[in-house]
């Protein structure tokens, strides 16, 4: 019992000492991209603590289930900096969750990064997901997943098998905890219940963080959010002494 209560005390200690600062002119802007089969909603209370620092923030609630990655990436992305553009903001930041950083990749990969400066990305299968290899091929799979769900594999016909280097400074930040043990027995390696945290890397990241929650809740934790806007003012995610 007195251990439980120290690591709350210190998670709590930890989270509060993350140094960040308000911006106060809402200068910036940050779109936010949640995963597959969420919606705006799984991202509401990052929106609420960036906007609480100064940020301006538009969260985009799109159709992850109804298209390919190649359709959902140009126009999702494309609309949201075009709004972003238009209000004459200082930069733009991304702040994805899951298959909202492979969006993100495509996009930059086919258009000019314009005025995008930094992203932060969550639980991104880089290298794709293995529980995409592996249940593909089961009844229900595409329906629940929809078309871009079944690109999101390893081999070598996967969108993220395809994607180049990234040319915006990106933090990544990834879990190592699994509240879906079946699944995870399905990746190898560590991994989140979803993605594996040697999937999530790539090489020409800037920063790394590695964290103790899952794939499914990573986006709601205080601490990855503080972590955000951390790597959003500094270009690099805060290590504590």
């Amino acid at each position: 019992m007195a251990d439980l209560v120290r690591q709350i005390i210190n998670k709590m200690m930890t989270t509060k000492n993350i140094p960040v600062r308000k911006t106060g002119n809402h200068s910036e802007c940050i779109i936010l991209l949640h995963g597959l089969g969420r919606t705006h909603r799984a991202m509401a209370k990052a929106e609420a603590m960036f906007s609480e620092q100064g940020y301006n923030t538009l969260n985009v609630n799109y159709p992850s289930r109804a298209h390919r990655i190649e359709e959902l990436s140009p126009g999702v992305i494309g609309n949201a900096i075009k709004q972003c553009t238009e209000k004459k903001f200082a930069a733009i930041h991304f702040f994805t969750h899951s298959m909202g950083g492979i969006l993100l990749r495509y996009f930059l990969q086919h258009h000019d990064k314009g005025r995008i400066g930094r992203a932060v990305m969550l639980a991104p299968p880089n290298q794709g997901s293995e529980i995409v290899d592996k249940l593909a091929g089961f009844p229900g799979f595409k329906l629940l997943n929809g078309p871009a769900g079944l690109q999101l594999g390893t081999d070598a016909n996967s969108i993220p098998s395809k994607l180049g280097a990234i040319n915006i400074e990106t933090g990544i930040i990834t879990g190592n905890k699994s509240i879906n043990p079946l699944l995870s027995q399905l990746i190898s390696g560590t991994n989140d219940g979803k993605v594996s945290v040697e999937s999530a890397r790539l090489e020409n990241m800037t920063d790394f963080l590695l964290v103790p929650y899952t794939h499914t809740f990573i986006m709601r934790r205080e601490e990855v959010i503080l972590q955000a806007l951390y790597f959003f003012q500094n270009g690099r995610f805060y290590r504590f002494s």
